[in-house]
Formats: structure tokens, sequence, C-alpha cells
């Protein structure tokens, strides 16, 4: 189905599904975050509602989860980053 979303990620917290969104739009791949109207009203979430989900089109979830397993094995970090 073209254009279809496919969740590739869940995160607690809207500023790092924002961290997710921009190292996804930056290689290229459009993503969209659930619960982004609420979070947007409260700023925060408690347990569930502070669950948020990144979205890609399925024809990019490939390309997504690998960028987010580098993001979160550490394989993004600069040289200058603190380890």
């Amino acid at each position: 189905m073209p254009n279809e979303l496919v969740k590739v990620e869940t995160v607690s917290g809207l500023i790092e599904a924002e961290i997710l969104r921009g190292l996804l739009e930056a290689a290229g791949v459009a993503a969209e975050l659930s619960h982004e109207a609420a979070l947007s009203v409260y700023s925060f979430g408690i347990g569930r509602m502070a669950r948020v989900e990144v979205m890609v089109r399925a024809e990019q979830e490939d390309l997504a989860r690998k960028i987010i397993d580098d993001y979160n094995s550490g394989a993004l970090a600069t040289p200058d980053d603190p380890a």
C-alpha cells in the first residue's frame, strides 16, 4: 500500500522523538510522530501518555531502523562526544 506508515520506534517523551525525527529527516526519511498534538499542549507526559511512536513510510522502514539502531548503539557519536 503506497504511503503506508509503519512504527519504527517508541520512545518516552517528545524530546527524544524529535531527536530521532531530526536524524531521520536529515537522512531523507520523512517521519511522523504519534500523539504530537496532545504532547505539544502539555509538553510532558507521564506513563503511557509520555510514549511517542516514530513512524515512517513502509518503503523507508529498513533505512529508518538502521539509523535508529546506529543512534541507540552510539555509532552516530562524534569523536569529541564524551562516551
